[in-house]
C-alpha cells in the first residue's frame, strides 16, 4: 500500500500536476455564492387549496396548510424561507415562506417555479388566472 502512494506521489511530481489549495477549492461549490447567483429567478406560478384533490393535510415541513397563509411550495429552497414573488403582468407583489415542496416535477420542466397559496396568488392576480409569470427574489 505505501509503494503505491509513493509510485502515485512521484507520477504527480514527475507530471507537474499537484494541485494547489487554490485549484481544490475552485472545485469546490461556494454556498453563499450559489446563493447569489439564485437570487432573482422568472418563470410561472400557480396555486394550490386544501380543497384541491390530492393536497395533503399536512405540509411537507408537517404543518397543518393553511391556504389563507402566505406560504408556498417550491423545490430545492430550505424551509421557512421568505420570497417575494412579484406578478410581472401587473406588478403585484406579496412575501411569501415555503413550507410545502412542489410543483409537481413535470410542471416544473415546463416552467412553473412555485405554487402559491391560495391567499398569495389572490395577492396578486386573480385566482381565475391559474397561472401567471412572474420573478422570484429570495429575501
Amino acid at each position: 500500500m505505501i509503494k503505491k502512494i509513493l509510485i502515485l506521489l512521484i507520477l504527480l511530481v514527475l507530471s507537474g500536476t499537484f494541485l494547489t489549495d487554490n485549484d481544490i477549492q475552485a472545485n469546490i461549490p461556494n454556498p453563499y455564492e450559489t446563493w447569489q447567483q439564485r437570487n432573482i429567478k422568472v418563470g410561472m406560478a400557480s396555486w394550490y387549496s386544501k380543497t384541491d384533490p390530492g393536497i395533503l393535510k399536512h405540509t411537507a415541513n408537517m404543518e397543518i396548510f393553511d391556504d389563507t397563509e402566505l406560504t408556498a411550495a417550491m423545490w430545492d429552497v430550505a424551509f421557512n424561507q421568505k420570497i417575494k414573488v412579484t406578478n410581472l403582468e401587473n406588478g403585484q407583489s406579496v412575501i411569501v415562506r415555503i413550507n410545502d415542496r412542489g410543483p409537481h416535477r413535470r410542471l416544473v420542466r415546463q416552467g412553473r417555479i412555485i405554487d402559491l397559496s391560495k391567499q398569495a396568488f389572490s395577492n396578486i392576480a386573480s385566482l381565475d388566472s391559474g397561472l401567471i409569470d412572474i420573478q422570484l427574489e429570495y429575501l
